[in-house]
């Protein structure tokens, strides 16, 4: 079996410490030199040649993270690496996934592009903003699920008096599998949005009345949608309001909204680093999920039993 090697963007060296525990394999040597004007030089200071390489890196702000993966890629590619997975815990711009509206770009289809283009021959992410995405690579996807690490969590709380919501439309699918699972019911937030990241109103579908709403969410950015549908959901009788979100951008003067906001808990996940901490933000560990599935894809095993669903 070819050797296995690990490798850390530096943004993302706290994971990819603890992915690297789990896997039992130390982190790969490599440094990222800087020239005066900010151009970056990745440099792998051992061999890679025959190796299955896995780089774990998430692609949040600022874009020198995707840099930095793009040229690791490359380094890796040009030092004869037998197999090249990129790790993308996060991956960013995926938000923009199609057209809709003139003259705009589909940069999630880009970023596929750019990744593919650096030499990956795989990519693992979780939960990408839409499904689809998958279908922007021509390399095999692995796209995990959050739901693999919130519905163990929430199988050992008290759900007897819990709705499960989506704070918009598009997450309808996201939330529906958390109701099915629970067998609980399920609320729908519509929520009317003038520009990006300003919400103007928020309009409550289904029963809240008395019950313990716990919203579903890929990511939350500057918090404005999620503690928005709180009010609203309140407003319309619920008797508390939790957010279950895999990604926290927590972008701005998120944190602070959600400090002083009605939402009782956020429960995110380790794919972004968390800079600063709020006594109303969880934060659960992927770092055990992803060190299986990339063991499992290295012995060519079924990664099936990842899903709960």
């Amino acid at each position: 079996m070819a050797d296995v090697k690990l490798f850390a963007g530096s943004g993302s060296t706290v994971l990819a410490d603890k992915i690297s525990d789990y896997y039992g394999y130390s982190l790969g040597n490599r440094e990222v030199k800087t020239f005066s004007d900010g151009e970056m030089q990745v440099v792998i200071n051992e061999s890679v040649r025959g190796a299955y390489v896995f780089f774990i890196a998430s692609t949040f702000s600022p874009a020198e993270n995707l840099i930095e993966l793009l040229l690791m890629i490359d380094s890796a590619k040009r030092a004869s690496a037998e197999y090249i997975t990129a790790v993308i815990p996060y991956f960013g711009y995926a938000r923009q996934d199609r057209k809709d509206k003139p003259r705009v770009p589909i940069s999630a289809k880009l970023m596929a592009n750019l990744i593919e283009a650096a030499g990956a021959t795989r990519v693992m992410t979780m939960d990408l903003h839409a499904d689809q995405i998958q279908g922007f690579f021509d390399i095999p996807v692995d796209h995990l699920k959050g739901e693999a690490i919130f519905m163990p969590y929430l199988a050992s709380q008290d759900l007897s008096n819990v709705t499960f919501a989506s704070p918009d439309v598009g997450g309808v699918k996201r939330a529906r599998s958390f109701a099915q699972y629970f067998q609980r019911d399920l609320v729908i937030c519509d929520k009317e949005r003038r520009k990006a990241n300003e919400v103007s109103a928020i309009t409550v579908i289904g029963e809240v009345e008395g019950a313990d709403v716990i919203m579903i969410d890929d990511m939350v950015d500057t918090a404005g949608t999620m503690c928005k549908a709180a009010d609203a959901l309140l407003e319309k009788g619920a008797k508390s309001v939790r957010a279950y979100c895999t990604h926290g951008v927590l972008s701005g003067q998120a944190i602070e909204k959600i400090e002083n906001s009605k939402l009782h808990e956020l429960v995110i996940t380790n794919t972004i680093p968390q800079l600063k901490q709020s006594s109303k933000i969880r934060v659960l560990d992927v770092a055990g999920l992803f060190a299986s599935v990339m063991q499992k894809v290295n012995s060519n095993e079924s990664i099936s039993g990842h899903f709960v669903m």
